[in-house]
Protein backbone atom coordinates (compact mmCIF):
# COMPACT_ATOMS: atom_id res chain seq x y z
CA UNK A 1 0.00 0.00 0.00
CA UNK A 2 1.42 3.38 -1.03
CA UNK A 3 0.92 6.04 1.58
CA UNK A 4 1.40 9.77 1.21
CA UNK A 5 4.46 9.54 3.48
CA UNK A 6 6.01 6.87 1.24
CA UNK A 7 5.24 8.91 -1.85
CA UNK A 8 6.81 12.04 -0.31
CA UNK A 9 9.90 10.11 0.83
CA UNK A 10 10.31 8.60 -2.64
CA UNK A 11 9.91 11.99 -4.28
CA UNK A 12 12.46 13.65 -1.99
CA UNK A 13 14.92 10.81 -2.57
CA UNK A 14 14.45 11.18 -6.34
CA UNK A 15 15.07 14.94 -6.09
CA UNK A 16 18.21 14.35 -3.98
CA UNK A 17 19.51 11.83 -6.53
CA UNK A 18 18.76 14.21 -9.42
CA UNK A 19 21.08 16.93 -8.08
CA UNK A 20 23.95 16.94 -10.62
CA UNK A 21 26.55 18.12 -8.08
CA UNK A 22 27.99 16.29 -5.09
CA UNK A 23 25.30 16.42 -2.40
CA UNK A 24 25.84 15.33 1.19
CA UNK A 25 23.75 15.42 4.35
CA UNK A 26 26.21 16.15 7.16
CA UNK A 27 26.13 16.64 10.91
CA UNK A 28 27.90 19.36 12.89
CA UNK A 29 31.23 17.46 12.75
CA UNK A 30 30.97 17.17 8.94
CA UNK A 31 30.21 13.45 9.24
CA UNK A 32 28.35 12.20 6.18
CA UNK A 33 24.87 10.90 6.95
CA UNK A 34 23.80 10.46 3.31
CA UNK A 35 25.06 11.29 -0.19
CA UNK A 36 23.71 11.28 -3.73
CA UNK A 37 24.65 9.44 -6.93
CA UNK A 38 26.86 12.28 -8.23
CA UNK A 39 28.93 12.13 -5.04
CA UNK A 40 29.03 8.31 -5.14
CA UNK A 41 30.53 8.40 -8.63
CA UNK A 42 33.35 10.63 -7.37
CA UNK A 43 34.03 8.95 -4.03
CA UNK A 44 36.39 6.03 -3.81
CA UNK A 45 34.86 3.55 -1.44
CA UNK A 46 31.95 1.47 -0.34
CA UNK A 47 28.95 2.95 1.44
CA UNK A 48 30.15 1.60 4.80
CA UNK A 49 33.48 3.44 4.45
CA UNK A 50 31.70 6.72 3.61
CA UNK A 51 28.73 7.02 5.96
CA UNK A 52 29.50 8.48 9.41
CA UNK A 53 32.99 9.49 8.26
CA UNK A 54 34.09 13.13 8.01
CA UNK A 55 33.94 14.82 4.63
CA UNK A 56 37.65 15.53 4.33
CA UNK A 57 38.50 11.89 4.98
CA UNK A 58 36.02 10.63 2.39
CA UNK A 59 37.02 13.23 -0.23
CA UNK A 60 40.71 12.57 0.49
CA UNK A 61 41.50 16.15 1.44
CA UNK A 62 45.29 16.61 1.70
CA UNK A 63 44.92 18.06 5.16
CA UNK A 64 42.72 15.34 6.65
CA UNK A 65 45.72 13.09 7.19
CA UNK A 66 48.07 15.73 8.62
CA UNK A 67 47.15 14.82 12.20
CA UNK A 68 46.05 11.48 13.70
CA UNK A 69 42.66 12.96 14.72
CA UNK A 70 41.76 13.44 11.03
CA UNK A 71 39.48 15.88 9.23
CA UNK A 72 38.78 19.09 11.09
CA UNK A 73 41.66 18.79 13.50
CA UNK A 74 44.73 19.93 11.48
CA UNK A 75 45.92 23.55 11.65
CA UNK A 76 44.71 24.16 8.06
CA UNK A 77 41.19 23.06 8.99
CA UNK A 78 40.58 26.37 10.77
CA UNK A 79 40.61 27.97 7.29
CA UNK A 80 38.65 25.20 5.53
CA UNK A 81 35.82 26.78 3.53
CA UNK A 82 33.76 23.57 3.56
CA UNK A 83 33.98 23.10 7.33
CA UNK A 84 33.49 26.81 8.06
CA UNK A 85 30.47 27.00 5.73
CA UNK A 86 28.86 24.04 7.49
CA UNK A 87 29.63 25.53 10.91
CA UNK A 88 28.21 28.90 9.88
CA UNK A 89 25.06 27.26 8.50
CA UNK A 90 24.54 25.44 11.81
CA UNK A 91 25.22 28.52 13.94
CA UNK A 92 23.26 31.06 11.93
CA UNK A 93 20.54 28.79 10.56
CA UNK A 94 21.05 30.29 7.12
CA UNK A 95 22.32 29.30 3.69
CA UNK A 96 26.05 29.87 3.16
CA UNK A 97 27.65 29.94 -0.31
CA UNK A 98 31.38 30.27 -0.92
CA UNK A 99 33.97 29.50 -3.56
CA UNK A 100 37.09 27.56 -2.70
CA UNK A 101 39.93 25.47 -4.06
CA UNK A 102 39.88 21.88 -2.79
CA UNK A 103 43.19 20.03 -2.74
CA UNK A 104 42.60 16.30 -2.76
CA UNK A 105 44.47 13.10 -3.47
CA UNK A 106 43.14 11.02 -6.33
CA UNK A 107 45.03 7.83 -7.20
CA UNK A 108 48.02 9.13 -5.17
CA UNK A 109 48.09 12.30 -7.25
CA UNK A 110 47.27 15.78 -5.91
CA UNK A 111 44.49 17.46 -7.83
CA UNK A 112 42.84 20.82 -7.36
CA UNK A 113 39.13 21.33 -7.79
CA UNK A 114 37.65 24.80 -7.77
CA UNK A 115 34.27 24.47 -6.11
CA UNK A 116 31.20 26.42 -5.14
CA UNK A 117 30.18 25.20 -1.69
CA UNK A 118 26.60 25.63 -0.49
CA UNK A 119 25.61 24.71 3.06
CA UNK A 120 21.88 24.75 3.89
CA UNK A 121 20.67 23.88 7.39
CA UNK A 122 17.53 21.82 7.95
CA UNK A 123 15.80 19.81 10.68
CA UNK A 124 14.77 16.20 10.36
CA UNK A 125 13.29 14.05 13.11
CA UNK A 126 14.27 16.56 15.82
CA UNK A 127 17.90 16.68 14.69
CA UNK A 128 19.69 19.41 12.79
CA UNK A 129 21.68 18.67 9.65
CA UNK A 130 23.19 20.57 6.74
CA UNK A 131 22.68 19.82 3.08
CA UNK A 132 26.16 20.33 1.64
CA UNK A 133 26.38 20.83 -2.14
CA UNK A 134 29.81 20.91 -3.78
CA UNK A 135 29.72 22.11 -7.40
CA UNK A 136 32.83 21.68 -9.52
CA UNK A 137 33.46 25.08 -11.14
CA UNK A 138 37.02 24.32 -12.28
CA UNK A 139 36.23 24.94 -15.94
CA UNK A 140 34.65 28.32 -15.22
CA UNK A 141 37.54 29.28 -12.93
CA UNK A 142 40.06 28.37 -15.60
CA UNK A 143 38.24 30.64 -18.05
CA UNK A 144 38.37 33.48 -15.54
CA UNK A 145 42.08 33.03 -14.89
CA UNK A 146 43.46 33.32 -18.40
CA UNK A 147 41.56 34.28 -21.52
CA UNK A 148 43.74 35.28 -24.49
CA UNK A 149 42.41 38.54 -25.88
CA UNK A 150 43.68 40.74 -28.69
CA UNK A 151 45.00 44.01 -27.33
CA UNK A 152 43.73 45.92 -30.40
CA UNK A 153 40.34 44.54 -31.48
CA UNK A 154 39.49 42.77 -28.18
CA UNK A 155 38.58 39.46 -29.86
CA UNK A 156 39.15 36.33 -27.79
CA UNK A 157 41.04 33.24 -28.95
CA UNK A 158 39.23 29.96 -28.33
CA UNK A 159 40.65 26.43 -28.05
CA UNK A 160 40.44 25.99 -31.82
CA UNK A 161 42.74 28.97 -32.38
CA UNK A 162 39.84 30.98 -33.81
CA UNK A 163 39.41 34.62 -32.86
CA UNK A 164 35.87 35.47 -31.77
CA UNK A 165 34.08 38.54 -30.52
CA UNK A 166 33.96 38.32 -26.75
CA UNK A 167 30.18 37.86 -26.82
CA UNK A 168 30.48 34.83 -29.15
CA UNK A 169 33.28 33.33 -27.04
CA UNK A 170 31.20 33.43 -23.86
CA UNK A 171 28.08 32.20 -25.66
CA UNK A 172 29.96 29.23 -27.15
CA UNK A 173 31.85 28.28 -23.98
CA UNK A 174 29.50 29.16 -21.13
CA UNK A 175 26.13 29.73 -22.80
CA UNK A 176 26.23 33.30 -21.49
CA UNK A 177 24.42 36.07 -23.33
CA UNK A 178 25.35 39.73 -23.10
CA UNK A 179 23.17 42.79 -23.00
CA UNK A 180 24.66 46.02 -24.26
CA UNK A 181 24.57 49.48 -22.84
CA UNK A 182 26.87 52.41 -22.15
CA UNK A 183 29.18 52.96 -19.22
CA UNK A 184 29.00 56.54 -17.83
CA UNK A 185 32.15 57.66 -19.71
CA UNK A 186 31.04 56.32 -23.08
CA UNK A 187 27.53 57.67 -22.57
CA UNK A 188 28.95 61.17 -22.12
CA UNK A 189 31.13 60.79 -25.22
CA UNK A 190 28.23 59.52 -27.34
CA UNK A 191 25.91 62.26 -26.09
CA UNK A 192 28.58 64.85 -26.94
CA UNK A 193 28.65 63.53 -30.52
CA UNK A 194 24.89 64.04 -30.84
CA UNK A 195 24.90 67.64 -29.57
Amino acid sequence: MITEDNLNADMFRAIFEAIPSFAFVVDDDLRIQEYNTAAAEFLLGERATILKHRGGEVLYCLHSSEVPEGCGRAPFCKECVVRNSVNEAFQGSRVVRRRTKLEILRDKEKIEIYALVTATPFHYMRSQFVLLIVEDISEITELKRMIPICSVCKKVRDDKESWLRIEAYFKNNLDVDFSHGYCPECFKKEMAKIK
